[in-house]
């Protein structure tokens, strides 16, 4: 075991014995470095004004990631690169390309959100050359201007590779060097942090890990602390001890098993989008709708699983697709593997069909059949970087004489876990797919769910709102040239 937290600060090695478990980076950098740049707004990972960049090594090169720093536990940045807005500016105070675009488009007015802007479009530039700007709005979308200053940010996200070249770029230039010290820095071994508030241990193999939780049962795993962070920052919990996944390449790896796709519980949103997309643009469409671009970096799709939320976007989509769980644990010897249908996995409200000591390994997603019809989508209060109201998902097998013989429709936000619509099911079973089945599948969804009012949506707008979905499925596969999508709406509007 290793004692001691490593990560490279801009360039220089960080060494750290002692750590709180649930320290944020946030309150790391300010109160600690006293690198002020990075500002806490909404200490949620909503409005991305304490948005940093986050290199890691990704088979061989460094990936450059925009996080939420303000709930992003500081140790689970071991091995990895932070940059900051200081770190921009050139060695004679000049600054970056990024910062110099920023001023001559007028991109900062009360300059509060600015360096998170600053940030986000720094790891795009990173990342991407010459990037679209529907891709510079998805980078952004994480990030929220107080003062309504949205145009010029996107047009000096336009203008970064035109006002300096890429190859210019120190950042870019220094990669394969940062790449060869991060090496250095990952090993095999498990790291073991202790502070006052307690402890923190992130293993480098699932052996390790099952071995931990076996020990530790009591302990919170943490995958990406997009919801975990909350539980810090809002709730006030203490977590002791800490278990972190992200050390375990393997998890993140995602494969083609020919009729199914596997993802490890630590593929991130970024990566499972890319991976679902080739199943079907609807998923891809549900997930660029995944939280903020900083979100999507740090979420896992194990994660999103095993926090059983009820309003995860994910599950309904993926019980929708019939998808099943690979569950492990450490009983005595060797590692014990269990496999389940996703859907039996959630059993009530945060409470998941989970043996002591096992965690979430992998999610196995078949793929869609020909001739399959499936549809997803969510509706919520906002349309970018929102937690939905009600999320839908739809799969329906179509006879040769046009009549649905298989059917599976799920929902999140409709009751205290994500749930198929059993008697809404058997109401289309047998019935050729028209509006009259649209009609008795939309009144036998109360016979399903009695959902609740809340801050979200009223349960008489979830019941109206879950109907709706289906006839958007309908009107979507019967009738193409129907414009059903605000972002279709918004296209036809532009070339109109």
């Amino acid at each position: 075991m290793r004692e001691s937290l490593r990560f490279l600060l801009g360039d220089r090695l960080v060494e750290i014995d002692r750590c709180d478990p649930t320290l944020t980076v946030l309150d790391w950098l300010r109160l600690d470095q006293r690198m002020t740049g990075t500002k806490e707004g909404c200490a949620e990972g909503d409005c991305g004004a304490c948005t940093v960049v986050v290199g890691r090594l990704d088979r061989g090169t460094v990936r450059y990631e925009a996080i939420n720093a303000c709930i992003r536990f500081l140790p689970t940045l071991d091995g990895c690169q932070i940059l900051t807005v200081e770190h921009l500016k050139g060695a004679d105070g000049s600054l970056h390309p990024v910062q110099q675009v920023m001023v001559e488009c007028h991109g900062s007015q009360c300059g509060f959100c600015t360096p998170g802007f600053v940030m986000s479009l720094m790891a795009l530039r990173l990342n991407e050359a010459e990037p679209s700007v529907g891709r510079i709005e998805d980078a952004l979308a994480g990030n929220l201007c107080r003062c309504t200053g949205y145009e010029p940010i996107i047009a000096a996200g336009r203008r970064m590779d035109e006002i300096a070249p890429r190859e210019a770029d120190r950042f870019l230039g220094e990669r394969e060097a940062i790449a060869a010290r991060l090496a250095e820095l990952n090993d095999p071994e498990t790291l073991v942090l202790r502070g006052e508030a307690g402890s923190f241990y992130a293993p480098a193999t699932i052996e390790a890990l099952a071995d931990l939780f076996a020990a530790h049962p009591q302990a919170t795993l943490v995958a990406g602390a997009t919801d975990v962070g909350l539980w810090v920052t809002k709730a006030m919990k203490r977590l002791d001890p800490v278990i972190y996944l992200g050390r375990i390449e393997t998890l993140r790896t995602i494969s083609d098993g020919g009729d199914h796709l596997r993802f490890g519980a630590m593929a991130s949103h970024i990566d499972v989008r890319t991976a679902l997309a080739a199943l079907s643009p609807q998923l891809d469409e549900l997930m660029r709708r995944f939280g903020g671009e900083q979100v999507r970096n740090a979420g896992t799709i194990g994660g999103n699983i095993a926090n059983g939320s009820p309003i995860g976007d994910l599950p309904p989509a993926l019980i929708a697709l019939d998808a099943t769980l690979v569950l492990a644990r450490r009983p005595e010897a060797g590692i014990e593997r269990r496999i389940i249908p996703l859907e039996s996995f959630f059993i009530e409200y945060r409470k998941q069909d989970r043996h002591p000591g096992e965690f979430v390994e992998a999610v196995l997603i078949p793929k869609l059949a020909d001739g399959v019809l499936f549809h997803a989508s969510k509706v919520s209060k906002r349309f970018d970087e929102d937690i939905s109201a009600v999320c839908g998902a739809f799969r329906l097998t179509l006879g040769s004489d046009g009549r649905i013989t298989d059917a599976r429709l799920a929902y999140g936000g409709m009751a205290g876990i994500p749930k198929r619509a059993a008697a809404a099911e058997a109401a289309l079973i047998g019935r050729p797919w028209d509006d009259s089945a649209v009609a008795a599948a939309i009144a036998a969804l109360p016979q399903d769910f009695t959902p609740l009012d809340d801050m979200r949506a009223s349960a008489q707008y979830r019941l109206k709102i879950a109907g709706n979905l289906l006839r958007r499925f309908l009107i979507e596969t019967t009738q193409a040239e129907t414009q059903t999508r605000v972002a279709g709406l918004l296209a036809e509007a532009a070339h109109g």
